[in-house]
């Protein structure tokens, strides 16, 4: 086995020397040209080792990298316009708004922007939402983008477990922290609904009227189309909402067929125009996936998480470093461990002794991913961030019938009033309950008060908006959960502001801590893909993926930290 990996290990080496040498040279970007850059697929906020991601390619693709390259298409003059071919893709509502708003900054900056559609599986809202924002919009022949309307799929599994035998004892702060139900439920809670309602509401609010505002039709009129798809080609140029069919040959016909093209993979490689002079240097600390204890950044199969005390030494790494200027926090979780959830938020207060420190929300940061948070200067969120939950759950299973059911017997022997609290195979009396109850509500108190330090907020206001409820970012500003709303051009403006640049000022985004090195990311690759092999993903639903990757985070027996574990809306 040694000899195999040190092989494979030594194949990968050549292989990324051979793409150093004869990587190809960025073109020469003529006057006039257009740029025509691929979104699509699976886009995640962790960095990836960039030297084994070019050589290997990959279906996760950094955000930073596409957002990079519209910043860069933004201010070269060289291009007269920028066609986005907009693929099946699995961004949340957040990550679309940033893409979103990018494609609007490139039409404030006089470049012709044009999205060619090109999806055909049902449920592609969220890739016409971000077409919606180019001047002009193409599909092609094949495409009938399926305006179905958006759905929220909630599972639960609860009376599964009990045909197997198992109980799940559930402690919880509020009706609406309902992160258990997918455990421990077999239906809806009425509160739970009313979350879920609004939630959908909100979405829909802002997937109908930003299309309706860009389009310029009225939102009943969207509404009722969208009541008769999916769609044709014809019918969508009919209602106003496409506004040419063809291939992607038609549209590079139609804005100049002796114009230059750059392709994607072209794009990345040159260098940007003009004098790039950054006044200011910006650690960018990334906080994705569940958050765990401990160090490692990913899981066994390369997912990342937001490990507790490898997040907490970046910011404080950062926050020493007399080239930083400031930090920016990018969060994409949706919680998981307390414990680990007060290290990060305390490093964040050390860190803004010395320096800014704002945060920016990607599709998700509720729960724990709000704990972290709380504590910046500055909270930037998308409106159509998942975020709040401001709550507490603790879930014990107890397996006593599933070891009946197959024959297998238990004795318990404890020393200790309190010692059975944790065994797995018997259910808790009244008291030992009332015990768990009463360690779930202190740290939710505990929540409360960083909270409460952390925004300036009442704390019976926090508790009238916390207990569990999930809010979108709109509705998150509107209850004073955040700042201000937009991505991480909002909040780059905002750190501007606090260092006291001009609004034009350049400013570097340095992810913190720098790329693993070559041998580091070699391992990391060899043991994502064995695990990869080893446990291959099961062909599930969306929110089946969603809800099994989030209990990952879950630590049993102790208080976490998370939102409802199925909040996604397609």
């Amino acid at each position: 086995m040694r000899s195999f990996v040190r092989v494979l290990l030594l194949v990968l080496l050549a292989g990324l020397v051979l793409n150093w040498l004869f990587a190809a040279r960025g073109p020469d970007v003529a006057d006039g040209s257009v740029l025509v850059l691929d979104v699509g697929g699976e886009y995640v906020e962790a960095p990836e080792p960039p030297l084994i991601a070019r050589l290997l390619g990959g279906t996760k693709t950094p955000l930073l990298r596409l957002y990079s390259q519209l910043r860069k298409a933004e201010r070269d003059p060289r291009l007269h316009a920028v066609v986005l071919r907009i693929g099946p893709s699995r961004m949340g509502w957040a990550k679309a708004q940033e893409v979103r708003d990018a494609l609007l900054r490139l039409r404030e900056a006089g470049k012709k922007t044009v999205a060619y559609v090109e999806v055909e599986p049902i449920g592609a809202n969220a890739e016409y939402y971000m077409a919606s924002a180019a001047e002009t919009i193409w599909v092609s022949p094949g495409t009938r983008i399926p305006f179905v309307g958006l759905a929220a799929e909630y599972l639960f599994l609860g009376g599964f477990f009990e045909k197997l035998g198992v109980e799940i004892e559930v402690e919880r702060v509020g009706p609406h922290k309902t992160a258990a139900d997918f455990l421990a439920g077999r239906s809806m809670s009425e509160p739970a609904r009313d979350m879920a309602n609004w939630l959908l509401d909100s979405i829909d609010d802002q997937f109908v009227g930003g299309i309706a505002e860009a389009r310029g039709l009225e939102e009943a009129d969207l509404r009722r189309f969208i009541a008769q798809s999916p769609a044709s080609p014809d019918e969508l140029i009919a209602a106003g909402l496409v506004d040419k069919m063809g291939f992607l040959s038609d549209v590079l016909d139609d804005l100049g067929a002796e114009r230059t093209v750059i392709e994607s993979d072209e794009w990345a490689l040159v260098e940007p125009f003009g004098d790039f002079e950054p006044q200011a240097i910006v650690a960018l600390v990334y906080g994705s996936g569940n958050v765990v204890t401990g160090d490692a950044d990913r899981t066994r199969r390369g997912d990342p998480v937001l490990a507790g005390r490898a997040v907490a030494r970046n910011i404080e790494e950062a926050a020493e470093d007399d080239s930083v200027a400031a930090i920016l926090f990018r969060i994409d979780s949706p919680g998981g461990s307390a414990l680990a959830s007060d290290a990060v938020w305390h490093a964040t207060q050390l860190a803004r002794e010395k320096k800014p420190l704002v945060v920016s929300f990607s599709d998700v940061a509720a729960s724990g991913g709000y704990y972290v948070a709380c504590g910046a200067d500055a909270i930037y969120s998308q409106p159509g961030t998942i975020t709040g939950s401001i709550g507490v759950v603790m879930m014990r299973p107890v397996l006593s019938g599933l070891y009946e059911k197959l024959g297998i017997g238990f004795e318990v022997l404890t020393r200790g009033d309190n010692a059975r609290l944790f065994t797995l195979s018997q259910t808790l009396d009244a008291e030992d309950r009332k015990r768990l109850g009463d360690e779930v509500e202190g740290t939710y108190q505990l929540f409360l008060d960083r909270v409460e330090a952390g925004r300036g907020m009442d704390r019976g206001a926090i508790d009238a908006v916390g207990r569990g409820r999930v809010w979108t970012g709109a509705q998150a500003w509107e209850h004073g959960l955040v700042d201000e709303l937009g991505g991480i051009y909002a909040a780059v403006a905002g750190l501007r502001e606090k260092l006291g640049l001009d609004p034009d000022a350049d400013v570097a985004l340095t992810v913190y801590p720098p790329p693993a090195s070559l041998p580091e990311q070699l391992a990391g690759m060899l043991q994502g893909a064995v695990a990869r092999a080893v446990g291959p993903e099961l062909p599930l639903p969306g929110a089946a993926r969603t809800a099994i990757a989030w209990l990952e985070g879950i630590p049993v027996g102790a208080p976490a930290l998370l939102p409802p574990l199925a909040v996604e809306i397609r």
